[in-house]
């Protein structure tokens, strides 16, 4: 057998040039099929599907979006702190504001969060004055 002689390092990185691809020739010929959808869109899709709910005694139509939120925020006003708590994480995705934007405490609310703070053994703020 009569090999060509070239200078060409085969290695990592490196294919022998019979084995690479043809020019125009993909390594995945059939891929992923023209109009197929991504996660992203098929949730998305899913999400603004219109469904029709009654509320107060009338049917109202919104999207499964819009009632997932009315049930999580309904969730969380009846004390499910799972649901508060999503309902909390969501807030600042959305652009809420934070709870450094709300103004400080009085003296006797910072001694009632001070006793409670020692009382749960959490330390309290730097910012917390105690006025015990």
């Amino acid at each position: 057998m009569s090999q060509k002689k070239t200078d060409y390092a085969v290695g990592y990185g490196k294919p022998p040039e019979h084995s690479r691809f043809q020019a125009g020739q993909s390594g995945n010929p059939k891929g992923r099929p023209k109009g197929s959808l991504n996660l992203a869109t098929t949730v998305n899709r899913a999400l603004q599907e219109k469904v029709v709910i009654t509320e107060n005694g009338r049917r109202k139509s919104l999207t499964k979006l819009e009632v997932a939120i009315k049930g999580l925020v309904n969730r969380a006003v009846k004390g499910d702190a799972k649901a508060m708590q999503q309902l909390l994480s969501l807030g600042s995705l959305v652009g809420m504001e934070s709870t450094a934007a709300t103004p400080a405490l009085d003296a006797n609310d910072a001694a009632v969060m001070a006793s409670l703070a020692r009382r749960f053994g959490i330390a309290p703020h730097k910012n917390e004055s105690s006025a015990d």
